[in-house]
């Protein structure tokens, strides 16, 4: 499936991909089209191609904490959440994170895209992410047997119909997709018909990236890998860590060009050459640390490490911006049969899952679909809801004043552009996600009885957080201080969708198909103790953008808009860390979304 090592070392590719994950796999797939291109892709991980954890579906976290596939990053003790140390998952192998996330094919609102290019990034819209979304994607209805346990439209216009990744509707609960759809639209929420086509204000029936021929997971290996594999222009190497950018001499008053990359192979250091472009697409943790590596990036940084500064870019590392999530979980109703992911705790049950799953059936072909993305004045009253304005404007006045002379130059500029989001009616703040079984940590479930969990994702967050290189040693992995809840309105807007789920236990369908509150208890009613249950049970959602952003470089950009590392003539990042603002989505249909396009601006056609 890969190479070996002297295939690659002191060898020179066209294109050198540092990084082969979600963005980097459809990069090298698309670049590798031309088959006078060469490239190469140096993967850190295992190949893991075909392993059953990975693409089997109904296992949900079942890579988590495994170093075969996950580098389970930890963070530095956050200051605002108790000093807690929080452990971020990150794919490792073929496919990155592609490999490890729970198949919701979600994707923004146009607003939260349109605000990229407003930050200065020409291009970046929401018409250009709509025409590479619908070309990552190859979107199949859902079959007579799933409408008719519960009904899902679409709008073909807003579908793919011939690209790599395989989307589908998901075997769903239904029982728990009409308890909650039904609840939200008795609660005022609209009904969207179809979210993928910029509006998601609403409550929705997503789809999945699962290929429903075998009910497997369709992720960058499968779709964009696999495909293009033996092509003589594409070589792939696993096991090779990238540990820093190598550039030709510099003369003065001219950028920098890159001319290969330093990797670690078995923890010897070795050197592939690049004849044309470098092209970190390691992830929003990994791609910061490189470039720091390479003496790319804020000189006090470098220079504590005891590293040139070759460029000084103060962005990099900088305005990290990470999605916080955590549940509220409830007991069924006995009395309807729901067949919940409970079940799927006894192993019995679970291996006939599995083996049912050959055949196109059972629970191991599960997803997550139902959705909710609301504004705060649809959560609450209209004196609380101006309450919460006047409290994130005060807060933000106050994240400024903190900051004072040091406070980044595009910071202000995004934060108005998330206060103005905050707003306007039309536009989301808070996510609810109906997961079908018990998925929180304070209370434990009961054998044979049936939960519902509702998700809850803080989207826009105003913290901003760091991701630095800690030491010269590429091993040593960064230091990640994310600053959860440095500004109290991302918490404030946590404790709004509890207080919202809270009230759907007076408006049926919900009130009578469920027996009771678990986490939080009962009794966790007001204000601070909801901040204290949120405190104790926050994590990570794994969405975390920004550490290289795209931003003019006078604002601390670290790419411009054709993705081309400021001070450099070709060295371009390809990942999520470009990202600059927070979107309301989650991030793995974007991932594909900017390896898709940085093919084109490459290939010179946009």
């Amino acid at each position: 499936m890969t190479t070996n090592l002297a295939a690659v070392a002191d060898k020179t590719f066209d294109y050198v991909i540092a990084g082969g994950g979600t963005a980097g796999l459809t990069l090298a797939n698309r670049l590798t089209e031309d088959p006078s291109i060469s490239v190469v892709v140096l993967e850190a991980g295992e190949p893991n191609v075909g392993d059953s954890k990975i693409v089997v579906p109904g296992q949900f976290g079942a890579t988590f904490g495994d170093p075969k596939y996950d580098w389970w990053f930890p963070t530095t003790k956050q200051k605002y959440s108790k000093d807690r140390v929080f452990n971020w998952a990150r794919g490792k192998g073929l496919g990155g994170s592609s490999c490890m996330n729970f198949y919701a094919w979600s994707k923004p609102p146009a607003g939260d895209v349109d605000a990229i290019e407003k930050l200065g990034n020409p291009g970046w819209n929401w018409k250009s992410y709509f025409e590479y979304t619908k070309r990552s994607e190859t979107f199949h209805k859902a079959s007579n047997e799933q409408l008719a346990a519960y009904p899902h439209t679409v709008d073909p216009d807003h579908r793919g119909t011939n690209g790599p990744i395989q989307t589908t509707v998901p075997h769903a609960v239904a029982t728990i997709d009409a308890l909650f759809q039904e609840t939200m639209v008795k609660k005022g929420i609209k009904a969207i018909k179809d979210p993928y086509g910029g509006d998601i204000t609403g409550t929705w029936m997503a789809a999945a990236n699962l290929d429903p021929k075998t009910w497997t997971r369709s992720y960058a290996v499968t779709a964009y890998y696999l495909p293009a594999k033996d092509r003589k222009n594409l070589t792939v190497l696993t096991g090779a860590t990238a540990s820093r950018v190598l550039f030709s001499d510099k003369v003065d008053g001219k950028d920098l060009t890159a001319t290969g990359v330093e990797f670690l192979f078995g923890s010897k250091p070795y050197t592939v050459h690049a004849s044309k472009e470098v092209i970190l697409s390691a992830g929003t943790i990994k791609s910061p640390q490189i470039l720091e590596l390479s003496g790319v990036g804020r000189s006090e940084v470098l220079s504590s490490l005891g590293i040139d500064v070759k460029i000084d870019l103060p962005g990099v590392g900088e305005n990290v911006s990470d999605h916080v999530y955590l549940g509220a979980s409830y007991e069924l109703d006995g009395q309807t049969a729901h067949e919940t992911y409970d079940r799927m705790r006894d192993p019995a049950y679970a291996a006939e899952a599995f083996a049912l799953r050959a055949k196109g059936q059972g629970m191991a072909r599960i997803g997550i679909t139902s959705f909710a993305y609301i504004p705060i004045s649809a959560a609450t009253s209209s004196q609380e809801t101006k309450r919460l304005y006047e409290k994130a404007e005060a807060d933000v006045e106050k994240q400024k004043k903190a900051l004072g002379d040091k406070i980044p130059p595009s910071l202000e500029e995004q934060l108005k552009l998330q206060l103005k989001t905050l707003k306007d009616d039309t536009l989301p703040d808070l996510e609810f996600i109906a997961f079908p079984g018990f998925f929180t940590t304070e209370t434990a479930p009961e054998s044979g009885k049936s939960y519902v969990t509702i998700l809850i994702v803080l989207n826009h967050p105003f913290s901003r957080g760091t991701i630095h290189a800690v030491s010269r040693n590429p091993m040593d992995q960064p230091e990640i201080d994310p600053h959860y809840f440095e500004n109290d309105s991302d918490l404030e807007n946590l404790v709004q969708h509890i207080k919202f789920i809270k009230s759907m236990e007076n408006t049926e369908p919900w009130k009578s198909g469920t027996v009771k509150a678990l986490d939080p208890a009962p009794n966790c009613t007001t204000d601070p103790e909801i901040r204290e249950y949120i405190l104790n049970n926050h994590g990570t959602c794994w969405h975390t953008i920004g550490s290289c952003s795209m931003l003019p470089r006078e604002k601390h950009g670290v790419v411009d808009p054709k993705l081309k590392v400021y001070g450099t003539t070709n060295l371009r990042v390809v990942d999520i860390s470009v990202i600059p603002i927070h979107i309301a989505a989650h991030t793995h249909a974007t991932a594909y979304v900017i390896g898709e396009k940085a093919a084109d601006i490459i290939r010179g056609r946009v």
